[in-house]
């Protein structure tokens, strides 16, 4: 993993992001917009906002948002997007959750498999931490995270995912179970040369999530399978909510 940073996914791979990965955001769009209707009025942040796929919708229904992110080439494709501009956004790790900022806020929330991207257990829990420290007491922290599936690995994985006339696209990841790193490539060859675009993370067991929750003062209020509140079968991919709890009464 030489020269790799907080910034090397989002810069090596913004401008094929949404083409490579492409996702449908109402459910999460919709069960984020319950969380805030019921919680404690304040802003809203998302770690690693990447593109905006989940941020601009919900901001679009009023919300007050804010984002951080470490590449500047992904805040850039988010802020093509209509709506996109409107939408402040700190340049930095997520693990610092809003190095600039002073507000505190009433839910944070993290998507997809981002959160796996911080590469050290330290920096995971680091992350947590400061999620709490910038909770309003009552506030959520939401994360979607995949569930670890190393039968799909022994040492090594090549996978196909397109095949066309003049051109493969291929996964090619390498897993260390000590370290509980996944690092990869997403491996793109036409006739016209090959283009990488890299993709690393740290995953993490839902009983690790916890215990990091547990350290940083917050509790799980809820797991389940998807964001339609699916039950949790420990397969796919899982969205937990913890809570900050609220300032008891004098």
């Amino acid at each position: 993993m030489e020269n790799h940073g907080p910034e090397t996914y989002g810069e090596l791979n913004a401008d094929v992001y949404d083409e490579w990965h492409p996702i449908d955001p109402t459910d999460a769009v919709r069960f984020l917009a319950g969380l805030i209707d019921e919680g404690p009025a304040g802003p809203v942040l998302e770690l690693a906002v990447g593109t905006g796929r989940v941020t601009l919708p919900l901001a679009a229904l009023g919300v007050d948002l804010h984002g951080i992110d470490a590449s500047e080439a992904m805040v850039a494709r988010m802020r093509a997007k209509p709506g996109g501009d409107r939408v402040p956004v700190t340049i930095g790790d997520m693990a610092d959750v809003a190095p600039d900022s002073a507000d505190r806020f009433a839910l944070v929330f993290v998507v997809f498999s981002t959160f796996f991207f911080l590469m050290t257990q330290d920096e995971q829990v680091r992350c947590f931490e400061n999620v709490a420290a910038r909770l309003l007491p009552g506030g959520r922290f939401v994360l979607e995270c995949p569930m670890p599936d190393l039968a799909r690995y022994r040492d090594q994985r090549v996978e196909t995912h397109q095949v066309g006339l003049e051109h493969v696209r291929l996964t090619a990841v390498r897993h260390d179970p000590v370290e509980q790193r996944l690092e990869g490539q997403h491996v793109l060859i036409t006739e016209k040369g090959i283009r990488l675009a890299p993709a690393f993370l740290r995953y993490a067991w839902p009983s690790e999530l916890d215990l990091m929750a547990r350290l940083a003062g917050l509790t799980r209020v809820g797991r389940w399978g998807g964001w339609r509140q699916e039950p949790f079968r420990a397969e796919g991919t899982y969205v937990t909510v913890y809570e900050k709890p609220a300032a008891p009464t004098p």
